[in-house]
Formats: C-alpha cells, sequence, structure tokens
C-alpha cells in the first residue's frame, strides 16, 4: 500500500505515489490535466503496457486500486497530446515537478513544507523517501552501464564524428529543443544561465559538451557573442544510454518495438 502525494496544475488535481522509489502518477489525474476528455483511452491509446499498472492506493476515502503510470508513461502520455493545454503542462512537470522530486524526494508544495514542521513523522517520511530515491539513482546508473543499445540508432551516433546541436538529438526523439532541453534538467543533468545551457559539476570534465561562440546582432544594431553548448559524439552516446535506461527511447526504435 502506498500513499499519495497531492499537488495542482491549473486547478487539476495530479496525484503522485513513490513505488519503489520510482515516481508514479494517476493516469485520470495526468490525462485530465493534459486536456484528454476520453482519459482511459488516452492512456490505452498512448502509453504502453509496461508503463502502467494498477496499484492499490490509500486515500481520505479508504484503500482504493488505480492506474498508475510511471514517468515514462507519463512522457508518452504528455508528448504525443496536439492539445493545446499539453505544451504547458509538459513544461511543468520537466521544469518543477520532477526536479524537486528528484532533489527533495517528494514534491515540496507549501502544504508539504508546513505538514513537515508540524508533523515529526513527515519528516521521517520524507528523509526515507529521499534516501529511497538515492538508492534507486545508484541502481540505474550502475544498469547504465550493463546496457545492450540497439544497434540502428547506436551506429547513427557512431557515424556521426562532429558536434551535433541540442535541435537535432531532440527531433531524433520527437521533442523541441526547448522539451528537450527542460527534460535533461529535470535529470538534473544541465542547467541554464544567462540564457545558455551548462551541465552540471558531475558531468562535467567527461567531454560531453563543447561551447562554441555564436555571434549575433541586438535589435539596437549592437554585435554581441551568445555561448552555444553542443554535443560531442561521446555526450550524445551519454545522452542516449541515460534517457534509454529509463525507458525513453529514439522514434526510430520506438517504431522498430511497434512492428
Amino acid at each position: 500500500m502506498n500513499e499519495l502525494q497531492e499537488f495542482n496544475f491549473q486547478g487539476n488535481q495530479l496525484r503522485s505515489v513513490m513505488i519503489d522509489s520510482e515516481p508514479f502518477f494517476v493516469g485520470k489525474d495526468a490525462a485530465t490535466a493534459i486536456g484528454y476528455s476520453n482519459t482511459r483511452k488516452a492512456i490505452r491509446d498512448h502509453v504502453k503496457a509496461k508503463y502502467q499498472r494498477e496499484e492499490r492506493i490509500v486515500t481520505p476515502s479508504g484503500l482504493q486500486s488505480m492506474t498508475v503510470i510511471s514517468e515514462p508513461g507519463l512522457y508518452q502520455l504528455a508528448s504525443e497530446s496536439k492539445l493545446p493545454s499539453a505544451g504547458p503542462f509538459q513544461d511543468w512537470v520537466y521544469e518543477d515537478v520532477l526536479p524537486s522530486i528528484r532533489k527533495h524526494g517528494a514534491y515540496m508544495t507549501p502544504e508539504t513544507i508546513e505538514k513537515a514542521l508540524l508533523n515529526p513523522d513527515t519528516i521521517i517520511n520524507l528523509a526515507t523517501q529521499l534516501k529511497q530515491e538515492r538508492s534507486g539513482r545508484l541502481i540505474a546508473e550502475q544498469q547504465v552501464q550493463e546496457l545492450k543499445p540497439k544497434a540502428d540508432y547506436y551506429d547513427m551516433i557512431l557515424a556521426s564524428k562532429g558536434l551535433v546541436t541540442t535541435t537535432s538529438i531532440a527531433m531524433n526523439y520527437g521533442m523541441s529543443a526547448r522539451m528537450f532541453n527542460s527534460l535533461l534538467h529535470s535529470w538534473v543533468i544541465q542547467y541554464k544561465q544567462s540564457g545558455s545551457w551548462y551541465l552540471y559539476s558531475q558531468y562535467q570534465g567527461h567531454g560531453y559538451t563543447h561551447t562554441v561562440p555564436v555571434p549575433y546582432v541586438h535589435s539596437d544594431g549592437r554585435v554581441d557573442i551568445q555561448p552555444s553548448t553542443k554535443w560531442t559524439q561521446k555526450g550524445h552516446k551519454f545522452i542516449y544510454e541515460f534517457l534509454k535506461a529509463r525507458g525513453i527511447l529514439p522514434v526510430i526504435e520506438r517504431e522498430t518495438e511497434a512492428v
């Protein structure tokens, strides 16, 4: 049995629960928040079976069985939607919810913080979740080294010896550059400063990226320089293996799996 964490997106409730140190989201809540009118059909059509499960959840009304979807399932549900509300939802999840869960082991809303200050049991539960989340991350990183990537997309990476833009990589995953940058930010891989993206210290020094100066002209005619970060072949491989270990595949591999 698992207890829900509740937070809010533009008036829509979105409930999550930690299962085996990984965040899962109530499928109906996520589909409703994105804007789907038929939530069951949306989950059935857009979320692979391996990314959804029935879970017995503790609610204020008692123990209930709910369909919950994993983080990769949430990516599928959101990224495949053409609804205008999907974009803001994706940005909120990538830029706010997931970074907070990974940083604190829970979604730290003002209500959560208040509970933690007033209830010692809440503090203990949050500390336990943080410990489990960190252990899960170490296991996931170890699994990355053991995974054998597929030949097709991986060979494409090996064939490219030059620098690759984030936009190019994002297109291979069916995402915009903005969404892809936000995704990497949610995994605490990179951060934004003065309009440019940089790797966090733990990923620096591995030769993953190369920053090049790009000249541009201001509206008033002034010429300036803007740093632009591009990915090396080694960095491209790192992204592929990191995302694959978390169930996020490039479009070409999703099509291969569907055959």
